[in-house]
């Protein structure tokens, strides 16, 4: 049986340089979908999953996502002079009582699996969660929650996955792996091209990793791009201790592109209560017009 997990790794060190020129002074982490930004979202999903140490991993012009999450002490007095009580609940909710916050800058953007390394001394020697605010995962209970009962069931580490086409294998790790072991993972790789992909079966941003990872990250090296891959660090785990894959209950959207973040913000604008209805109708006229 697995631990309970507490800590939660945040990298969120890249450039985003995919939505210039919006993210050039602002981090691509705090695009609003509807009105909360991508980190909100990933922030609250590991706070639901049970974590209470949340892990950044930051970089250069990362400033707002520190002062999203700080308490904001001349706002809150305009909201309490001006009466604003929902408002005033929605920010100092964001971080409940009992969960901190850590920031750990990365020097120099090598890769993933580096950024998750740095990761290592607020985290210490026990299972920790890997979210990837760009993939925004919207389901019921959130994702990490359905990793961490994976895992409390068998102890082994949990990979999140989804099937994309197989002329897709390129853009993402991908796994094979021994459906009559609960799914367990054989054989991990990044960015296959689709003649040599084990599989469609592509990893997405949620890891629930073990302490036995460190040890890896810290001994794989450079990989694809220069780089040290989290996948390669997983690759090799594999001999040694488990990994499962985990087929997720929810909807994915690549928020990382201008697409999927397009597509984020239209689900949620109709799910939102204050724009839902009106959005919708909205929606149906444009369409109509179209």
């Amino acid at each position: 049986m697995g631990q309970k997990v507490k800590a939660a790794v945040f990298p969120v060190a890249g450039r985003g340089t995919r939505f210039l020129p919006a993210t050039k002074a602002s981090p691509k982490e705090m695009l609003p979908i509807v009105d909360k930004p991508l980190i909100q979202y990933a922030v609250e999903e590991a706070i639901a999953a049970g974590a209470t140490k949340l892990v950044f991993v930051t970089g250069a012009s990362k400033r707002a996502i520190e002062d999203h999450f700080d308490t904001d002490a001349e706002l809150e007095g305009a909201l309490i002079a001006g009466g604003k009580d929902d408002l005033l609940a929605s920010i100092r909710g964001i971080v409940p009582k009992g969960v901190s916050c850590i920031y750990i800058r990365q020097g120099e953007p090598l890769g993933l699996g580096h950024a998750v390394l740095c990761a290592k001394p607020a985290v210490g020697n026990e299972p920790f969660f890997v979210h990837l605010a760009d993939d925004l995962i919207a389901g019921e209970p959130g994702c990490l929650a359905q990793m961490a009962e994976q895992y409390e069931g068998h102890g082994g580490s949990v990979i999140a996955v989804e099937t994309v086409p197989h002329e897709n294998t390129s853009s993402y790790g991908i796994v094979a792996v021994d459906e009559g072991d609960n799914n367990r993972i054989t054989q991990i790789v990044e960015k296959p091209a689709p003649e040599n992909a084990p599989s469609n079966s592509a990893v997405v941003g949620r890891y629930l990793l073990a302490p036995e990872i460190w040890d890896k990250l810290e001994n794989i090296g450079e990989g694809a791009g220069g780089e040290i891959q989290l996948t390669d660090g997983i690759a090799d785990l594999l001999g040694e201790s488990a990994v499962y894959a985990y087929s997720f209950d929810g909807v994915r959207y690549d928020c990382g592109s201008k697409l999927g973040y397009l597509q984020a913000t239209v689900a949620y604008g109709l799910d939102h209560p204050d724009t839902g209805e009106a959005f919708r109708e909205h929606l149906d006229e444009v369409l109509k017009n179209s």
